[in-house]
């Protein structure tokens, strides 16, 4: 007898209304939770009328147009409620260098969220020696040791060519974006944790870039609040891929690069050999290095595909470079070209800085660790402890004032009487920051001479060797999936071909 009334209620709040009422509570709970009042001297405060989620689906929708929209209307620093976060941000770019030299806005307490959530690291959260000595690590992605990686770069990417691409002088046709993931992918992570020996390479290469691609796309989620098991199987995948990378498994790798060895010994030093957080680290380590060169290489070549007449200077510009060291015209593996010699290609640096002018969405984020006041030329802005502060590039990167015809492709854009272009102007005044696809101070990408090199070389390769033709002329658009975080994959795929030059 008494367990039927409890039988009835909960047939009732498993019912369509019961949940319905059980989701409009939880909403209700989330706005009354998430909803705050803004106090004297702080800056425009717009939290939208979704709970919780606030500005995020609509910002997250065409970024440009609204942050551009709430600059008109509010100015150059307003804050947003944008998935649970107050996220104070700052639009003019004077003001970069104040926000990045004062001590009361944390980069690092910030930097360690990210890594707890998207790659269930937990150790960096209490221990600063292991951070400290692994930020260390990040001089072997410059000078020499830079120089050793781009020479077992070009070997590996000629040994995935010669296996998957030379075969045939005929046209081949295929999706962009997956030749550009496969190339990539393969390439980098054989360079970074060197080439699988025990056992199927190829499989192993094409299951790894499979998991890897399908916890990307759960990224964005990952970082937020949500709870990861309400995820899907967002941690599944998370856990696959770190046990791909423990030490066990990374055993198994000949060839290991000197930055991974010594995080391998500085991670040994501080867990347990058999620990899985170690791979936890690699995988951090792996997303940082293709996360988004892969779609910064798809943008590139997309925009040169469409734009002949980049086609056609960058391949003189390329054979002029060739000729010019007694090289032979023409090809891409049987010449070496030296770091140096890639910098002096203005026109295809330039090439690649366009796209990401255009395609980087990645902001620069500060955690607030105490009351603040934030200094303006104009009005100065008070700021709540446990905010967080973001400087948001694309708004200048988009600047008609600062680039002409902005969201036009111009291949030469970063040339200027056949030298790199570096001056840039707003408001009469020549800007200090100017292009920031890779970050700003303390969270400035310690990969980022990698990734640009990377990008020559593969477009070195493609340009000589290869005849390109798109196929697809139907204009593409960005996918603001991962607004905030990186660039963005195209929505779509289009169709290219290819063959090799007889």
């Amino acid at each position: 007898m008494g367990r039927f009334p409890l039988e009835r209620l909960l047939q009732k709040l498993l019912s369509p209304s019961g949940l319905a009422l059980a989701a409009a509570l939880l909403l209700l709970v989330l706005w009354l939770r998430s909803r705050r009042i803004r106090r004297p001297g702080e800056p425009p405060l717009i939290q939208g009328w979704l709970p919780y989620f606030g500005m995020a689906l609509k910002v997250g929708k065409d970024p440009i147009r609204v942050m551009k929209t709430l600059q008109k209307q509010h100015g150059d620093t307003f804050t947003l409620l944008v998935g649970g976060k107050y996220i104070t941000f700052i639009l003019d770019p004077s003001q970069y260098p104040l926000v990045m030299k004062n001590h009361k806005l944390s980069f690092q307490q910030f930097s360690k969220d990210i890594l707890k959530k998207a790659f269930s690291i937990q150790k960096f959260m209490t221990n600063d020696d292991l951070s400290n000595e692994l930020h260390d690590c990040y001089q072997y992605l410059q000078g020499k040791s830079l120089d050793v990686l781009l020479e077992n770069l070009m070997q590996n990417l000629q040994q995935v060519f010669e296996a998957q691409i030379f075969k045939s002088t005929n046209w081949t046709t295929t999706h962009l974006l997956t030749f550009c993931s496969s190339v990539i992918f393969e390439t980098t992570f054989t360079t970074i944790f060197g080439k699988f020996v025990a056992g199927d390479r190829t499989k192993f290469i094409t299951e790894l870039r499979d998991d890897f691609f399908k916890f990307d796309a759960k990224l964005v989620h990952l970082l937020s609040d949500i709870p990861i098991d309400l995820l899907g199987n967002a941690k599944s995948i998370q856990k696959k891929l770190i046990k791909r990378l423990t030490s066990e498994n990374l055993a198994k790798m000949q060839g290991w690069s000197e930055v991974v060895q010594l995080r391998q010994d500085i991670l040994e030093k501080h867990y347990t050999v058999t620990d899985t957080e170690i791979g936890a680290h690699h995988l951090g380590f792996l997303w940082a290095s293709v996360a988004n060169t892969i779609p910064s290489f798809a943008w590139t070549i997309y925009y040169i595909l469409r734009h002949p007449e980049a086609m056609a200077v960058l391949r003189d510009e390329i054979d002029h470079l060739q000729e010019s060291t007694g090289q032979k015209r023409g090809s891409g593996f049987s010449n070496h070209i030296t770091r140096e010699q890639l910098n002096s290609l203005v026109y295809l640096e330039s090439a690649i800085l366009e796209t990401l002018r255009l395609c980087s969405f990645s902001s620069i984020i500060r955690f607030i660790q105490e009351d603040m006041t934030l200094p303006s030329e104009t009005q100065d802005h008070l700021l709540r402890k446990g905010d967080m502060l973001a400087i948001f590039p694309p708004i200048l990167h988009y600047d008609p004032e600062v680039f002409e015809a902005p969201e036009e492709y111009r291949f030469d854009r970063f040339v200027e009487n056949g030298k790199k272009k570096i001056t840039f102007f707003k408001r009469g005044k020549k800007l200090k920051y100017y292009l920031l696809p890779f970050g700003l101070g303390a969270s400035k990408c310690p990969g980022r001479f990698l990734a640009l090199n990377e990008i020559k070389q593969l477009l070195v390769v493609l340009l000589t060797c290869f005849d390109l033709e798109i196929i697809d002329h139907k204009p593409v658009q960005l996918d603001h999936g991962h607004f905030l975080f990186g660039v963005p994959y195209p929505p779509s795929d289009v169709l290219f071909r290819y063959k090799v030059k007889s």
